[in-house]
């Protein structure tokens, strides 16, 4: 019952999400651009985080396992609430974070949404539409049990565009 319980969520789509971002530009920390339209085919994860936050620590070694993992997923870490790159920078190298760091900021975040704690994901599908989001801890068994239910039509669009979850009852 309590996997059930954050696996819904995990599902909680909001419609400020859904009307938002469709595009972003962010700069990574080695100076590479990265576009929501470069990664068509895969999902895209978001995830804002900061050094100081243990849940966000926590979840990282799942994004990692997760991105080296799966060729259809893209991770995105967003650093936030920093001093000092460089302080972000030996987090980055110190947890073997392999995934794009963005060095973050409230311009960076409106770019996809509201971010009103850490860590907050937000998870948009292999067409680029906002699926997710989330705040606070996430898995990987969590994200890739969303997706496979996502992938496997546990979801209907309405006329409006807006996605609405069939759920799954237990």
């Amino acid at each position: 019952m309590p996997r059930l319980f954050a696996v819904l969520s995990l599902l909680l789509l909001l419609l400020s999400f859904g009307t938002q971002a469709y595009a972003f530009t962010f700069t990574d920390s080695s100076g590479k651009k990265l576009t929501l339209s470069a990664y068509k085919g895969k999902w895209v994860l978001i995830n804002f985080w900061a050094t100081w936050c243990p849940p966000c620590l926590k979840e990282i070694p799942d994004l990692v396992t997760l991105y080296e993992s799966r060729k259809d997923v893209m991770v995105i870490g967003i650093a936030m609430d920093y001093r000092d790159p460089k302080t972000v920078m030996k987090f980055v190298n110190s947890l073997s974070i392999s995934y794009p760091i963005v060095l973050g900021d409230k311009r960076i975040a409106s770019q996809i949404g509201p971010v009103s704690m850490l860590p907050t994901t937000y998870l948009f599908d292999p067409e680029g539409k906002p699926a997710a989001y989330k705040v606070g801890l996430v898995s990987r068994a969590d994200l890739e049990e969303f997706m496979r239910g996502y992938a496997s039509g546990s979801r209907s669009s309405k006329s409006d565009g807006t996605d609405q979850k069939k759920g799954k009852q237990k």
